[in-house]
């Protein structure tokens, strides 16, 4: 039995396919973790979709930003769709009630101790350890599986504001900002204050924020952590086993490849992709 971790999807079946049979994934037995947006973007997010759904208990996934949107567009009336959305096939496809329901129950950070590895789609901020962001985590979890709850908290999930953790942050607020940090972080300043505008790698940002995972007080730094969200990151493995951190958004719907992580011995496998849109 093996742990895969794949990077985002993003709608690119015909890769994740064919790093399946790379990895020779053997649904009775290994396990499969993804590391969140599925779907938007690529070509085949309704394929993506029905092959993760169909294999069943041998997937655990955490949602994205982009998983997040279909499920804003789907349950929010009136939400409208972006100009680079490729969900059309999802939202007019006879599974889009089981889809949009399977997508709901997905958490947005997961945690195995015998493991010792978490995933999360972007990542946890420093001031929280793995018992606060499942906490946390949870909240926004228990939200969108409350059919009441959660097409309001769709509609009022999008912003940029509050940018920095606090604990006596309530309603949509609160889960706005869990929802940012663990789905679309990637630099924050000494503060921990979301930049949520800086989205290149770390050698062009501003001077005065940093990536997340780098933080010199991150409290969940002795866990392992696998996310993705992040195509334009690159470490080294000295890196990697420095800040306890595995980046697996290899920018497959850019034109790079799409990459699985074995945690049982930190191996890497990886296909390249089979086609390219222009990046944002």
């Amino acid at each position: 039995m093996a742990t895969y971790a794949i990077g985002d999807l993003q709608g690119c079946f015909e890769e994740f396919a064919a790093l399946l049979e790379v990895i020779d994934f053997d649904e009775q037995q290994d396990r499969l973790w993804l590391v969140g947006d599925l779907v938007n973007r690529g070509p085949d997010s309704l394929e993506v979709m029905r092959k993760v759904m169909r294999l069943g208990d041998a997937v655990t996934a955490v949602l994205g930003n982009h998983d997040l949107h279909l499920l804003a567009l789907a349950s929010v009336p009136g939400q409208q769709p972006r100009r680079k959305d490729t969900l059309d096939k999802i939202l007019a496809a006879d599974e889009r009630p089981d889809i949009i329901a399977w997508l709901r129950k997905q958490p947005l950070f997961h945690y195995d101790p015998d493991l010792g590895f978490a995933m999360v789609h972007a990542g946890v901020p420093a001031a929280w350890n793995v018992r606060e962001a499942l906490a946390h985590a949870q909240e926004v979890q228990a939200t969108l599986a409350d059919d009441r709850k959660a097409g309001e908290f769709l509609a009022s999930m999008y912003g940029d504001k509050p940018d920095v953790w606090r604990d006596n942050l309530r309603g949509s607020e609160r889960l706005r900002m869990i929802t940012n940090y663990l789905t679309r972080m990637r630099y924050c300043d000494v503060e921990g204050r979301l930049d949520l505008k800086e989205k290149g790698a770390p050698d062009s940002a501003e001077f005065g924020v940093y990536p997340w995972f780098t933080a010199a007080n991150r409290h969940a730094a002795k866990t392992a952590l696998v996310f993705g969200h992040w195509s334009t990151l690159e470490l080294s493995a000295s890196e990697c086993a420095e800040y306890n951190v595995y980046p697996l958004d290899t920018g497959c719907v850019w034109g790079g490849a799409l990459t699985a992580l074995r945690l049982e011995d930190r191996q890497y496998f990886s296909v390249p992709a089979r086609s390219q849109i222009p990046p944002s």
